[in-house]
């Protein structure tokens, strides 16, 4: 005779209780293995996802080095940019100077007249 023809003559001969208390024990026993198996899958899943986590940050990371990068390099662009311009402002304020110098030593008198008649067209606006 079989395992599965014993078993089942047995559950057969076996009383209400003691089938009860066996299809209790299997239902636990199967209990125990989905909860193992829950148990196993969440560690699964939070480890998948504690790595993409980690691929994420590494990738946020390496974008902000990029951004900043960039941001640095075109900074130094605009302050050399800015520094030149400076420098050629710098040149022609100095060049405009000089020729205003050269003007009023070659033109004293002239230099004079104009600087009095502006200051008397200033004077009477503000007033």
């Amino acid at each position: 005779m079989s395992d599965e023809s014993a078993q089942t003559n047995s559950d057969l001969e076996a009383t209400p209780a003691e089938n009860l208390e066996s299809s209790k024990s299997h239902a636990l026993k199967a209990a125990e293995e989905l909860r193992t198996a829950a148990t196993q899958k969440a560690s699964e899943i939070k480890s998948v996802a504690q790595e993409k986590a980690a691929q994420l940050k590494g990738a946020a990371v390496e974008k902000g080095q990029q951004y900043r990068d960039v941001a640095t390099e075109r900074a130094e662009h605009f302050r050399g940019a800015a520094e030149e311009q400076l420098g050629d402002v710098k040149v022609r304020v100095d060049e405009i100077r000089e020729e205003g110098e050269r003007y009023v030593r070659q033109n004293p008198a002239k230099s004079v007249l104009i600087a009095l008649g502006l200051g008397f067209i200033i004077g009477r606006i503000i007033r």
